[in-house]
């Protein structure tokens, strides 16, 4: 089938496209991951994994959006590409692109950096053409998720620590949790609900530290608010369009996820404040721009 495409586009419909109101918890995942790390890099070389992770996001929502376009036409027709705002080869393009440049960033990391990186990129094009009616779709955006941590972390330290794999697998569970959410999203209703338990897995791994200090059960009772606003509108659907309002929530509370860890790996107070203000950063954003 075709697609109409439009001759121009405007700054809307690339942020759009991008899902950029959900960038806060992008950054926040490079807070945690460096943090778990343990390794010491400058604020400024930060800044550069940060936008190398930004990068292999939004392209990644760009190609998702051009692999699914004609699904789209289908089921949203109110998509940027099947609304005939922006042609689908010129999002292929800027999409791929940035996955190239997230790559090219971490290179002055180092090669293991560069590698992870690249791995980074290559499931996020596997999930993106391979996500519709695959049983393993929500593990593969949970992988995405994890190599996140993975990335910033070697990039810190060069190496894998087994607390980084501990992270990386807690938040790839509470991903697939919200990935299998997003499946019914276009419906409005949701089948079998058992798969939000993964949603527990990091409140589970950080029972043994929510007793250290103030911080730690702050962050912990944060995230187990924002997950049990998000099952009760999944459950109990109270109003039109109660599907798509828990998944946003979801999706922002990545970023208290990433406080939790970033407590639980006996980070700085500040450090886990800042992780839990991307959720109300993403909340806000995504007032303006839709997050799914």
């Amino acid at each position: 089938m075709s697609v109409a495409a439009a001759r121009g586009f405007s700054a809307s419909t690339l942020l759009r496209l991008g899902r950029i109101s959900n960038l806060p918890t992008v950054w926040t995942n490079v807070i945690a991951g460096t943090v778990i790390a343990g390794g010491m890099r400058t604020p400024g070389e930060i800044v550069v994994i940060a936008l190398a992770m930004s990068a292999f996001y939004v392209g990644g929502m760009y190609l998702n959006d051009f692999f699914d376009r004609a699904i789209d036409a289908r089921e949203r027709s109110t998509r940027p590409i099947v609304a005939g705002e922006i042609s689908a080869g010129t999002v292929s393009w800027i999409g791929f692109g940035l996955l190239a440049i997230g790559v090219a960033l971490l290179i002055p990391f180092g090669l293991a950096a560069t590698v992870w990186g690249a791995a980074l990129a290559g499931v996020i094009v596997l999930y993106d053409i391979w996500h519709k009616g695959n049983a393993l779709g929500p593990t593969i955006m949970g992988l995405c998720r994890a190599l996140v941590y993975l990335a910033a972390g070697v990039a810190m330290t060069g190496h894998v620590s087994l607390a980084l794999m501990i992270g990386a697998f807690v938040l790839a569970a509470h991903t697939a949790g919200i990935s299998y959410a997003a499946r019914q999203e276009s419906l409005d209703t949701i089948g079998n609900l058992w798969p939000m338990l993964l949603l527990a897995a990091p409140l589970l791994a950080a029972l043994p530290a929510i007793a250290r200090g103030w911080i730690e059960p702050l962050a912990f009772a944060l995230l187990l608010v924002a997950d049990a606003i998000a099952v009760w509108l999944l459950a109990v659907r109270p109003a039109p369009g109660s599907t798509p309002r828990a998944v946003s929530g979801l999706i922002a509370a990545i970023s208290l996820v990433d406080a939790l860890a970033v407590a639980w790996a006996g980070g700085d107070p500040p450090l886990i404040l800042a992780c839990a203000a991307g959720y109300p950063l993403t909340r806000l954003f995504q007032a303006s721009i839709p997050g799914t």
